[in-house]
């Protein structure tokens, strides 16, 4: 996603809500057994399937993006969004030359 950060809870901040809301949860179960499995004795609450299942799941998500194709999007919709100003302005720029009595 192109989400730059140190540590994984910072990239997720970052992505907010461009991840489902499921996947937020399960980055977050992420981020909670990172930190417990920095301490000897909560390391022990960590459920190895449950964070297998976890990184699965935000595996496969992230790979099923196609960063090209958001690049091209994100143009597209740019764009449609100035040619639709630009058809705002010369609306106004007619109506205000008719009002004028230029037209």
């Amino acid at each position: 996603m192109g989400l730059r950060g140190k540590t994984l809870a910072a990239r997720l901040r970052r992505a907010g809500r461009m991840l489902p809301k499921r996947l937020r949860a399960e980055g977050q179960y992420l981020v909670e057994a990172e930190r417990k499995l920095a301490h000897p004795r909560l390391a022990t609450q960590v459920d190895a399937a449950r964070v297998e299942k976890a990184f699965g799941a935000l595996e496969e998500h992230l790979k099923s993006i196609d960063a090209a194709d958001r690049r091209r999007s994100r143009l597209i919709h740019w764009l449609a969004g100035l040619v639709f100003n630009l058809l705002i302005l010369g609306a106004l720029v007619l109506i205000v030359l008719r009002w004028q009595g230029v037209i």
